[in-house]
């Protein structure tokens, strides 16, 4: 175990021996996969951005160089650095080459900004923090100087761009990847780590409060991504574009970028999911294969950039990060030619997928089943007792991939986590008769208006029917009589005229009960996203409880 690493809760000792007997965890570093990856597919692309085409042996040679310099500077084992790059190799580079020095990646998001990434750095006493200079439009360097007196231990910032301003503590990416270091190499043999060591953190992708630190093993990670590998169809053929944030634990390893090095196959960045930008890619590169939120496929399947770009090579849509209604999921094959596959999961850990054979009932209406046969799994009422065949409820989970505890919160991990080892995820869902899973909501997304408890995915679902509907968000407006109720924020379609009187004559006539009917409805033209992509159900709730307030209500 990282030695220096308080805070961190590690499997038990006699899980970890069954995992390590069953072959779930093969006892190899990240690096060490890697360096096996570089072995046997030198010669094969590894990474493309833009007009950069990266070999295997490219890429490992990069990130050994990434490892002699970043040990240099005196970065060592167990120290934390807060990585904020977005979709660039340096990302990848500076990953590895952290890991490789038993240092800690924590996998912020292109989208944090001064608070988030203060707390970051005082919370997790970084060393380190790697960012561009600047991404749409703004000044990473200049954030981490307004925060840096706040983080008394930051010693080093890792800045990708050219013509950085003087700073003397500020190392350019490019520059120290183009300069060889071999003064580095004993430094790095003697800090490296072992696989049963936290390889990184992830984030916790929660809407409220500051993020949690998630700690990911070298162990339980390559297992996560191999094991994703494999219920994809991932193969050496695979082109797979990662428009979402790298840093994401879906882009990075659910398959991801990891599992794509696992098969020897290529990987191609680009910083934008919309269509304007990944589109052209998806046609010059052949992309077969890729991941999205939910949004990002309406914006795909409704972008009228689908006629103009040859989008026939993609094999496999993965969506995931919330539940994909029905509804868009059937328009995939028809718009895009695609298969879908649902993705349910955390970066806590547990993942769910739709298999690629699943028949089209599946494939639409649920969100998969355990990746793994050692995912462990229970359903519990609102009493935190079993819930009844098909029932919701809330889903606890552990297994060979699933932390036993969030980093330095022993409070929260005395919620979080039942005494022997369960993570109660706070999600509601169903088992259906198939045996997957079907996402019904959020415990905190349930609007209880007077008492009765409405699922606001389920409101969701039945929304989106509606011809005039893009997309929808249900979310509880403040009510003195009723508690909640709820209101229903929608994107209509281009030229659509859409009434609340409408919309509820819509939903009455599809037999829902009617106190779940929407009591208001909020026309906008784009939802407010969390870091990760997903809608800000915290930020409308904030936003018709102040229209509310000036309304006198």
């Amino acid at each position: 175990m990282n030695e220096a690493l308080e805070g961190f809760v590690p499997y038990p000792a006699q899980i970890a021996q069954e995992y390590r007997r069953g072959g779930y965890w093969k006892g190899k570093t990240l690096n060490e996969h890697l360096e096996n990856w570089v072995a046997r597919f030198a010669d094969r692309i590894a990474i493309v951005a833009g007009r950069q085409r990266i070999s295997y042996r490219d890429l490992g040679m990069q990130v050994a160089n990434a490892a002699t310099h970043l040990a240099a500077l005196g970065i060592r084992r167990g120290d934390r650095v807060v990585m904020q790059l977005n979709n660039i190799p340096e990302f990848i580079y500076v990953t590895f080459g952290l890991m490789r020095i038993g240092a800690l990646p924590i996998m912020a998001l292109p989208a944090h900004r001064d608070t988030e990434i203060r707390y970051l750095l005082e919370f997790s006493g970084a060393v380190a923090y790697a960012a561009p200079l600047e991404f749409r439009g703004f000044n990473y360097l200049d954030m981490v100087r307004r925060i840096a007196p706040d983080a008394p231990r930051l010693k080093h910032l890792l800045i990708a761009g050219e013509n950085l301003p003087q700073d003397a503590n500020a190392h350019s990416i490019g520059a120290m990847l183009r300069q060889p270091n071999p003064a580095g190499e004993a430094l790095v043999s003697e800090r490296s780590p072992s696989s049963s060591d936290v390889a990184f953190f992830l984030l916790s992708g929660g809407t409220t409060g500051l993020p949690k630190l998630i700690p990911r093993t070298h162990d339980d990670y390559e297992y996560n991504f191999d094991a994703a590998a494999e219920v994809s169809g991932l193969t050496e053929n695979t082109v797979y574009l990662i428009a979402l944030p790298i840093s994401h634990n879906f882009p990075l390893g659910s398959p991801g970028v990891m599992g794509v090095f696992s098969r020897g196959a290529r990987v191609v960045l680009t910083p934008s999911p919309s269509p304007e930008t990944a589109f052209p890619v998806v046609e010059s590169e052949r992309v077969t294969m890729t991941a999205h939120v939910p949004a990002v496929t309406i914006q795909w399947l409704s972008s009228p950039l689908r006629d103009k770009y040859n989008l026939s090579w993609l094999q496999l849509l993965q969506v995931g990060g919330s539940r994909l209604s029905a509804e868009v999921a059937a328009r995939v094959k028809p718009l895009l030619g695609a298969t879908v596959q649902q993705v349910y999961g955390m970066a806590e850990g547990l993942l769910n997928f739709t298999h690629i054979d699943d028949p089209d009932e599946v494939l639409f209406n649920t969100q998969g089943r355990p990746l793994s046969p050692a995912d462990e799994i229970r359903i519990v009422d609102w009493s935190g007792n079993p819930a009844a065949p098909g029932a919701p409820g809330e889903l606890l989970t552990r297994g060979p991939y699933t932390i036993r505890g969030y980093y330095k919160a022993p409070e929260h991990n005395a919620k979080a986590f039942t005494e022997d080892g369960f993570y109660r995820t706070g999600d509601v869902v169903r088992l259906t008769e198939s045996g997957n899973l079907s996402v019904e909501g959020r415990v905190k997304d349930l609007i209880n208006r007077g008492g009765e408890k409405i699922s606001a995915e389920e409101v969701e679902n039945l929304i989106l029917r509606h011809p005039s509907v893009l997309n929808v968000a249900i979310v509880a407006m403040p009510d003195p009589v009723m508690g909640e109720k709820v209101c229903a924020y929608v994107i209509a379609r281009e030229q659509a005229v859409l009434s609340l009187e409408e919309l509820r004559q819509f939903m009455d006539a599809a037999g829902i009960s009617k106190f779940k009917l929407p009591e208001r409805l909020e026309l906008v033209e784009r939802f407010p996203l969390t870091t990760v992509g997903k809608i800000s159900k915290k930020d409308l709730r904030e936003d018709i409880a102040a229209k509310l307030r000036a309304e006198g209500k």
